[in-house]
């Protein structure tokens, strides 16, 4: 299954995947998210669709 993949170097920590992502895995910390509970992430990407920066890539675990 895939998992999002932060580039925190490109993420602005504007919060819009944190809203997007439907199971609450997303957390953001020290000003950038972080997949805080991967368990819980169902691989489909929404969050990774509205990255205005494109941070976020879903890669296989």
């Amino acid at each position: 299954m895939e998992k999002p993949v932060i580039d925190e170097d490109l993420c602005t920590g504007c919060e819009i995947c944190i809203d997007e992502c439907p199971n609450d895995c997303l957390e953001l910390v020290d000003d950038v998210v972080k997949l805080v509970r991967p368990e819980d992430c169902d691989g489909k990407g929404e969050c990774a669709e509205v990255c205005p920066t494109e941070a976020i890539t879903m890669q296989e675990e």
